[in-house]
């Protein structure tokens, strides 16, 4: 297999209760250098942006993410509330279904490459593997992410907008950016499907 090499800068904006502290991270991955997407779909092929509501596993909605279609990627802002205090494994799934309370309908980490979990695994990561996401004191998060791995340009392997579509799930705890199959991030609490 390639040695992978990429860069996945993120950064996180953290509502605490006072809503006045802010956090910022960056994390590094990695991907095969042979990771270029195709120039088979042309710009009219290429959605300017999606939108995922989250449900918790009360059906009840807590937020959105907006995904938009950038240069190198996917940049993905997210605003939720009504979450556990604390880092959160957070992850683009293989099926555009969330079905409360436990989510298992959006399948496994999307994943068209076949690779490992993680991205400080060598083997790794995923295309659907992301950041954790940290949420405030008050249940409250912003945050925001280039997934470089992804695309919206229908036709493409790696396009989260494909048959049967994809989704963003949150999980209960932090992944671990290297254990398999999902870096014992835990149950999933809050599930959003992707759509145009």
């Amino acid at each position: 297999m390639l040695k992978k090499s990429i860069m996945f800068a993120a950064a996180a904006l953290v509502l605490t209760a006072c809503g006045g502290n802010t956090d910022k991270t960056e994390q590094k991955a990695s991907k095969p250098e042979s990771r270029e997407t195709s120039g088979t779909a042309s710009e009219k092929d290429a959605a300017k942006s999606a939108t995922a509501t989250f449900i918790n596993a009360d059906g009840k909605e807590i937020g959105t993410a907006k995904l938009t279609e950038a240069d190198n990627g996917v940049r993905v802002k997210v605003e939720a509330s009504q979450l556990p205090p604390g880092n959160h494994g957070f992850h683009f799934h293989e099926k555009g279904s969330c079905t409360a309370p436990n989510f298992e309908s959006a399948g496994g980490h999307f994943n068209p490459e076949q690779a490992e979990h993680g991205i400080e695994n060598p083997k790794g990561p995923h295309a659907g593997d992301l950041p954790n996401i940290e949420v405030g004191e008050s249940g409250a998060v912003k945050f925001e992410a280039l997934a470089q791995l992804v695309t919206l340009k229908k036709g493409q392997p790696n396009s989260l907008l494909r048959e049967g579509g994809t989704a963003l799930v949150i999980h209960a705890d932090p992944d671990d950016y290297k254990s398999q199959p999902a870096g014992n991030s835990g149950k999933r609490i809050a599930c959003g499907e992707i759509k145009e």
